[in-house]
């Protein structure tokens, strides 16, 4: 939220009186018998902040005051993958909200604790390994190009790497209609492939990324699709957890 708003007094006096998100977390963490660790937000003491997470591979909790009603935003990372999200207008629910992530609770668990909580189709595959987020995610992007039948180019393509076992092992993405393939299934991470439709008379063409080098062409989709595998850097294997870095 923007503190300049003059809705800001208003929505959050008890904000306002402890000198920020920040402060309020630690006092109403007091209060309730809470152990947590609160860390800076991204937008500034006043309006954001982050509970810090012991389980290994969580980061903060992460927490935002809405400007426009009283609310808190909180957002779950793990492995480069937003877990978990919610809003709710009570701070105290932040504060369970941040013990149990901070705890390693399972995300059905999570969900069941504090029900403001949502985790998404991608997030639960998640917990279930890399290969169960990369079956998801295929299934996803097929639909996607299967409601676009304007679109015949982007369906094809997107069958035709379907089928090819070594770009189905890795977690494809679409960007502008051009096929992206990871080898990470968190983010950030640089796609290893990438190819586009053909559109406006122009071909099938192989990219090292949605928006980069042209690396070949192609008149048909499988054509794209074998360039495309011929040009996978070596070692290329099935999508791993986590982000690149």
């Amino acid at each position: 939220m923007n503190s300049r708003s003059g809705s800001y007094p208003v929505l959050y006096p008890d904000l306002v009186a402890a000198g920020g998100l920040a402060s309020a977390l630690e006092r109403l963490a007091c209060e309730l018998g809470a152990e947590i660790t609160v860390v800076p937000g991204d937008w500034g003491p006043l309006t954001s902040a982050g509970i810090a997470a012991p389980h290994p591979g969580r980061r903060p909790l992460s927490v935002r005051a809405g400007a426009d009603r009283r609310r808190f935003a909180v957002a779950g990372w793990s492995a480069g993958v937003e877990l978990v999200t919610g809003e709710t207008p009570d701070l105290r629910d932040v504060v369970r909200a941040g013990v149990a992530w901070g705890a390693g609770k399972g995300l059905a668990e999570l969900t069941a604790l504090l029900p403001f909580l949502h985790v998404g189709e991608l997030a639960e595959a998640h917990e279930r390994g890399p290969a169960a987020v990369v079956d998801v995610q295929w299934r996803r992007i097929r639909e996607q190009a299967a409601a676009e039948p304007q679109f015949p180019e982007f369906g094809l393509l997107v069958e035709a790497a379907y089928a090819e076992p070594r770009l189905r092992q890795l977690y494809p993405f679409s960007s502008h209609w051009t096929l992206g393939f990871n080898a990470h299934t968190g983010s950030p991470c640089p796609p290893v492939i990438a190819v586009a439709p053909a559109h406006d008379g122009h071909p099938y063409r192989v990219r090292d990324s949605p928006r980069g080098d042209c690396l070949g062409e192609a008149a048909t989709a499988a054509k794209a699709v074998a360039l495309a595998v011929a040009l996978l850097p070596a070692g290329t294997g099935a999508a791993v957890a986590g982000a690149a870095e």
